[in-house]
This record gives structure tokens, C-alpha cells and sequence, in this order.
């Protein structure tokens, strides 16, 4: 069965990620993926959170909330930042960061990434892990370029798509008309180096099998090269 958009099965959506988004933050990124839009902004404070005192580590965390109209209804502000579902992606965003980053090599500061998704048509939650990215590698080139570190501590990239069972097939980036109908629906972690940093998996419908996990995996893989490489258009804007 065709995608509604005439998609292969392991093509991702058109993909821009643009960096210097704002011109505040030490790191942003305004993420386009289809119809889904998210700006990244990462923000540098030089000091930790109270139980990482002492231990000369620094920390990455992460901010993730929907705008009142980002869908195709308005939501009330205070219901979206107080949902479990705004506290799970946060701390999804959170981890996928920290787990490619030297935090002893980060000294005493905290990272903030603020995910704010302009426009949501599906992945919202993945599209945040993979603009944050961008907008984190931006902030530590700059701190980098004013000396405060030799080598930024970041040792891999990140991305993250979902893969899903639609009308029998396994498909790759979902967009809400596919997700909406999905019968499983995962979401992947990845490292530009080809490691799993989280595996979301779950069966909306029926359950599946291993050799359909496997199939969805090998997706997911797909997409994410196809993610690193623009993340890497986007960052040779800035000499990163």
C-alpha cells in the first residue's frame, strides 16, 4: 500500500535543520521534518544542579513542550507543560544528549536544551533529540572557540526516528496520519556510530514478532543515516 505522501518505506521526510537560529542562545536550531517543526535552543550555565555539586562533572539536560496551536487544535499552555507525556520526552532528550557527551570533560556546567515544537505532524519527540543535537554541537563549538575547552567533550552524534506497522508495512518517519493508524509504533535512539541509545517499541494492535522488531530496527538505522548526514550539512555552517 502506498504512503499518503508517495514515500519509499525507508525514506525519510525532507529534512532541513537550520543553526543560529537565535541569536541569544549559545546553540540553536530551527528543525523542519515534513510538517513537523521544532526550534532546539541550548543555553550554558556555569553551575550544576544541586546533587552533581562537588563532583567537578557537568550536566545536559533538557526542556520539551508544544506551543497552544502547534496541532490542529489549541491546547492550554499550563496542560501541556504539566503532562506526563511532556515529562517522559524531556527526559528522553535529556538522556539521548548526555549519552554522547564527556560530562567530566564538561567541568561544572549545565547545558540546557529547550525543545518548542512550532508545528507538530508527527515525531515531535525524535525531531527534538535530533535538532538538540545541532544546537548542542553549536554551543560547544562556541564555547570552544572563547578557549574554555581545547577539544569539545562530545565524542559521537545523536539522532532519533520512529519506524512503524502500517496497513501490514513497515514504515520509517511516521507522520501523524500514519501514526494515528499505526498498529506498532517505536521510536529509535541512534549514534552517528551506529549505536542504540534507546529502543521505544510498542504494539498498538496485535503483538509483533522478533522478525518484525528486526525489520523495524534495520528501518530505523536507514532513517538515522539519512538524519546524521543532514545534521552534518548543518553543522559545516558553523566550522563544527
Amino acid at each position: 500500500m502506498p504512503r499518503a505522501d508517495g514515500r519509499a518505506n525507508d525514506e525519510i521526510r525532507p529534512v532541513t535543520m537550520s543553526t543560529g537560529y537565535n541569536k541569544y542562545a549559545e546553540g540553536s536550531c530551527l528543525v523542519e521534518l515534513g510538517d513537523t517543526v521544532v526550534i532546539c535552543t541550548a543555553s550554558v550555565l556555569n553551575e550544576v544542579p544541586r546533587f552533581m555539586l562537588g563532583t567537578r562533572r557537568g550536566w545536559v539536560t533538557a526542556e520539551y513542550g508544544m506551543l497552544p496551536r502547534a496541532g490542529s487544535e489549541r491546547s492550554s499552555r499550563g496542560r501541556l507543560m504539566g503532562s506526563g507525556r511532556t515529562h517522559e520526552i524531556q527526559r528522553l532528550v535529556g538522556r539521548s544528549l548526555r549519552a554522547v557527551m564527556d560530562l567530566d570533560a564538561l567541568g561544572e556546567r549545565t547545558i540546557t536544551l529547550d525543545c518548542d515544537v512550532l508545528q507538530a505532524d508527527g515525531g515531535t519527540r525524535t525531531a527534538a533529540v535530533t535538532g538538540g543535537y545541532v544546537a548542542l554541537r553549536e554551543a560547544l563549538h562556541r564555547l570552544q572557540a572563547d578557549g574554555v575547552f581545547a577539544k569539545a567533550p562530545i565524542f559521537d552524534s545523536v539522532a532519533a526516528t520512529s519506524v512503524g506497522i502500517v496497513s501490514g508495512e513497515a514504515v520509517v518517519d511516521l507522520c501523524y496520519a500514519e501514526d494515528s493508524m499505526a498498529s506498532v509504533d517505536m521510536n529509535v535512539v541512534m549514534t552517528g556510530s551506529g549505536k542504540f541509545v534507546e529502543v521505544q517499541g510498542t504494539a498498538e494492535g496485535m503483538p509483533f514478532t522478533r522478525e518484525r522488531m528486526d525489520e523495524m530496527i534495520g528501518l530505523a538505522a536507514i532513517g538515522v543515516k539519512q538524519l546524521v548526514a543532514a545534521q552534518k550539512r548543518a553543522l559545516e555552517e558553523i566550522g563544527s
